[in-house]
């Protein structure tokens, strides 16, 4: 009896271990790129091929706190060049917003709706003509860090953290910054606020 349950424990291969995704802090040091680092990726990105649809890709992706997929998804009809407004239509069951579009954002998007080729109801688009990919951007922004310069890996969320950290610094609401990210729930706002160093001004003068 004992060989035969021998003989079956070396017929019974172990079970394989699924490899485990590293901590994003093992990974990186932080999670979100300050201002400075942002306008390095935009300048970097206008040495591109498609340097003017990269360039835009950035700043609008960072100045609406827009997450990959809502980036690439962007349409010309949520773009009101009259009214210089935005309609952000968030992901993951995000709330919508209409956020208002600064006079160097109009002006890039005019310019890239005048030169898209071939026209497309899509904001960003490939060579090809077609819709840009979550993954392309990803990888259009590693290349712009490393053409930058940065020392950390850049990935697309850390143009939305940049944006919520951004904003907070700037000492804006946390409600209208909720709101403005499209947070259901302001936890996940309370992150931006909670790192901000103008929650401690004027705690001590001299």
């Amino acid at each position: 009896m004992s060989n035969v349950v021998s003989l079956l424990r070396k017929e019974v291969a172990p079970k394989r271990r699924m490899p485990t995704r590293r901590p994003n802090a093992e990974l990186r040091t932080r999670e979100h790129l300050t201002g400075g680092e942002v306008e390095k990726l935009i300048e970097a990105a206008r040495g591109n091929r498609w340097a003017h649809r990269d360039a835009t890709m950035i700043l609008i992706a960072y100045r609406h706190g827009l997450r990959a997929s809502e980036l690439v998804d962007l349409r010309w009809d949520q773009v009101h060049f009259t009214s210089a407004n935005l309609d952000v239509r968030r992901r993951k069951a995000g709330t919508p917003a209409t956020h208002p579009l600064t006079g160097l954002e109009l002006r890039a998007l005019r310019r890239l709706k005048r030169e898209q080729e071939p026209s497309s109801p899509f904001v960003f688009i490939s060579e090809r003509g077609a819709p840009f990919s979550g993954e392309g951007f990803a990888r259009l922004l590693q290349r712009a860090g490393k053409a930058a310069g940065l020392t950390i890996r850049v990935h697309p969320h850390m143009l939305r953290h940049a944006c919520g950290y951004k904003l907070a610094n700037d000492g804006q609401d946390t409600r209208a910054l909720q709101a403005y990210l499209g947070h259901k729930n302001i936890q996940h706002t309370v992150r931006y606020t909670e790192l901000s160093p103008s929650r401690f001004k004027g705690f001590w003068r001299d």
